[in-house]
């Protein structure tokens, strides 16, 4: 996990690199590859593309590049700006980073950071790829927003969860490998080796917990007999 802000920005231009063109490619081939094919008759997402100027955004036509960069820029700066400070801060008020296993606190930031990105992002889109030749309706863009968050989250926590982020993580640690090492020289952490090991470890975490809260509600219970007293 980056430990500084020049490391949190590396983090976050290479999740975003990979996210924004995983979207575009889901957005045009998977959810209107089809409709684009029927539209200009064409034997392919990328002939239809060609065949119609280009991919509609801002109310012309601009070609696939120009997209990648435009919603490079804009996830770039709200993942830098929102969703990476808001989703760390939303995972410490359900898990503590010290107490908890370090996979259950890092998919926890992974869900909070699809949870703000996808319907911000999706807003976005909206607005990019709204119908202006149509005139401009507010319910019409709602309606857009709310059919694109529909269509973007399930790809978007899935692929975050089990693809793009593992991937980033480990990209991560061959670019900062010398950093993590040093950082890392003086702990000793015992990782489980099995399924076993790790059911066993999870099972003594919530122990510890229990004894946590045993504890919390025994120094709350003579703090009241105190104040009754």
């Amino acid at each position: 996990m980056p430990r500084n802000q020049f490391q949190r920005m590396i983090f976050a231009l290479l999740t975003v690199i990979i996210t924004v063109h995983g979207y575009v490619f889901y957005s045009l081939y998977v959810v209107n590859g089809k409709l684009l094919m029927e539209i200009t008759g064409a034997g392919s997402v990328l002939e239809a593309i060609r065949a119609q100027g280009g991919v509609y955004m801002f109310g012309r036509m601009l070609p696939i590049w120009a997209v990648v960069v435009v919603e490079f820029c804009f996830a770039y700066a709200l993942e830098c700006l929102v969703g990476s400070p808001m989703s760390f801060k939303m995972a410490c008020r359900m898990f503590d980073p010290k107490n908890n296993h370090p996979m259950i606190f890092e998919t926890a930031i992974i869900s909070c950071t699809v949870l703000i990105m996808c319907p911000a992002m999706s807003f976005i889109a909206a607005f990019l790829y709204y119908p202006y030749y149509n005139g401009f309706n507010i319910f019409t863009l709602l309606a857009n927003w709310i059919e694109l968050i529909c269509h973007n989250f399930p790809f978007a926590f899935f692929s975050q969860v089990f693809f793009i982020q593992p991937f980033v993580r480990w990209a991560f640690g061959r670019l900062f490998a010398k950093d993590i090492a040093a950082r890392n020289k003086n702990i000793s952490v015992e990782r489980p080796k099995d399924e076993t090991e790790a059911i066993a470890d999870i099972f003594k975490r919530m122990d510890e917990i229990q004894e946590r809260l045993e504890h919390e509600r025994r120094q709350r219970k003579k703090l009241a007999e105190k104040i009754g007293n």
